[in-house]
């Protein structure tokens, strides 16, 4: 087979192939499991592309100087500016692209702020964008092909990333109840009208499929990448396995690879980042195993970032699936502690910077609450208040409760337990985290409970029982990959270009070095960088 442009991954890779056809490209998406999706479906499905349309037409005031400003301060020198550039000057076009050529509609993620919005150029207000709830039965049969949510609520109910706050305060804020009542209401009004409505992740993949079958773009399923055709030094097709047998498919233009990142793959984890980690933390796709990762260096590629992930703290329940721990770290009530009983880190800072630090510690980690915070909020994603803490977590070893802190200290050998929270308790007291500075940024507070002030992220840990609940640092998915230039091409560890190779999204190293800087920003390059490598293989963009 004969193709312009073959991509391999149908997570954010879709983009890709979508602005390729576009451009008037013949294109082949090549798929390695049975599900569309990947680690896309699987995410909050929010981007972060600031300076796009969308933001501008919700009325956000925001300039590509002070985007610049933020980045530049945010990586700091880790990645050349060239990648993160590119994000800024081509992601407007990307989301463009996104609206014209699938049926998604987006919203404003009001109010989530940027992951350092007290750097400048930072924004507090945030800048990210989410698709509103998508009915998937459009896909009519292809709606079998979307990869299945790992975490899905316990009732048919679309939750999208600005509900998610406010279900997560259904026992403390009148505006849970009403968002929980409105999401039920269109969650099973929808099946009632025979309508399936999805949200997040799940919405933006199967928004992006519904895209390519438009498009007309074939999709191979169940045949992942054995290998690259490289002829002259260019890669000009793939050698995949389809059916039980090798077939070559010739790529004029080029080859993007965005599979993933090595989130399965223990040897590489273990290798590159620490023998401490399990991969059964990671809330990624699970057919990420970094398979493309020896095809492109015996390609000559070089690496970039194999050490770093997008973090995500967790608690380690088993099953396919870790309990996410996102707004539980911001709520008043909860510190967490080393395997002395001593507080290390600002418990509510941004999930990627949580797990960096929680990566330096022996591990596990333990969150330390109160019978109060157990009746006030949702914990691991799937535990409602007052609901009691699962038996198997207690008899694993994952969870213990006492009647007074000193016992708790005394079961799990934390000595500097009791006086550790005495300390916190106080500064509670007081509105200030002296030692951590929880709450005094508006990125720690957007989970805070607004019914506590002064401040909404600290409150007392003095209601028994006690519980501890290990936590560990789980992730998104890898961000360490292949290196790759401005336009998304691979290089070579002397930093030339392989030509006709581009590498986006978690199979390529993090456009923004070893940072998060925005809700979506993980997804908000794997567009911006799939739709630059399908114009530049297209002659649309030039060095």
């Amino acid at each position: 087979m004969d193709v312009d442009f073959v991509v391999v991954g149908s997570g954010t890779g879709m983009m890709a192939a979508l602005a390729a056809a576009e451009a008037g490209l013949s294109v082949l998406i090549v798929e390695k499991s049975h599900y569309f999706g990947g680690s896309t479906a699987l995410s909050g499905g929010g981007f972060w592309v600031p300076g796009n349309a969308l933001l501008r037409e919700a009325g956000v005031a925001d300039s590509s100087e002070r985007a610049r400003e933020y980045l530049r301060h945010v990586t700091a020198g880790e990645t050349p500016e060239e990648r993160w550039q590119t994000h800024l000057a081509h992601g407007p076009a990307a989301v463009d692209l996104l609206r014209r050529r699938t049926p998604l509609r987006f919203q404003w993620m009001t109010g989530y702020a940027d992951y350092f919005p007290e750097l400048p150029g930072g924004s507090a207000t945030g800048r990210a964008m989410e698709p509103q709830p998508f009915d998937v039965r459009r896909l009519g049969a292809d709606r079998a092909r979307l990869r299945p949510a790992a975490l899905a609520a316990p009732f048919p109910m679309p939750v999208t990333g600005r509900t998610y706050k406010w279900l997560n305060l259904v026992a403390r804020h009148p505006r849970g109840i009403v968002t929980a009542a409105r999401l039920l209401g269109l969650g099973v009004g929808g099946l009632a009208i025979r309508r399936e409505y999805v949200a997040g992740g799940s919405a933006l993949a199967a928004g992006l499929f519904a895209g390519v079958r438009a498009a007309k773009i074939p999709v191979w399923f169940e045949s992942p990448l054995k290998d690259l055709v490289i002829e002259d030094g260019r890669v000009c097709g793939v050698v995949v396995t389809r059916n039980g047998q090798d077939e070559t498919v010739r790529a004029a233009r080029g080859v993007l690879l965005s599979a993933g990142g090595f989130d399965r793959n223990r040897a590489l984890r273990h290798e590159h980042q620490s023998p401490q980690l399990d991969t059964d933390w990671c809330l990624g796709n699970p057919e990420n195993t970094g398979d493309v990762l020896p095809i492109a260096r015996a390609a000559g590629a070089d690496l970039a970032f194999m050490n770093e992930a997008w973090w995500f703290p967790a608690v380690p329940v088993p099953g396919p699936m870790p309990g996410p721990l996102l707004a539980e770290r911001s709520l008043p009530g909860q510190i967490i502690v080393d395997q002395q009983g001593r507080r290390f880190m600002n418990e509510a800072v941004n999930y990627m910077s949580a797990g960096q630090i929680m990566i330096q510690q022996q591990l596990p980690v333990w969150m330390i609450f109160d019978q109060r915070y157990r009746n006030r909020y949702v914990f691991a994603g799937s535990v409602f208040p007052r609901q009691p803490l699962p038996r198997a977590w207690y008899d694993s070893g994952l969870a213990a409760q006492a009647p007074t802190l000193d016992d708790l200290a005394a079961q799990l050998g934390l000595t500097e337990l009791p006086a550790t929270v005495e300390r916190f308790n106080a500064q509670a007291a007081a509105g200030r985290d002296d030692d951590f500075h929880r709450g005094d940024s508006a990125y720690d507070r957007y989970y805070g409970d607004p019914t506590i002030g002064p401040n909404p992220c600290l409150g007392p840990i003095d209601r028994g029982p006690f519980y501890a609940v290990q936590v560990v640092p789980g992730d998104l998915g890898t961000c360490g990959g292949i290196r790759a230039d401005g336009f998304a091409r691979a290089l070579r560890p002397d930093g030339s270009v392989i030509e006709g190779l581009y590498a986006t999204g978690n199979a390529a190293g993090n456009a923004f070095g070893r940072v998060y800087p925005g809700p979506g920003a993980t997804i908000g390059q794997g567009l911006s960088f799939g739709y630059t490598a399908a114009r530049h293989a297209a002659g649309k963009l030039t060095a």
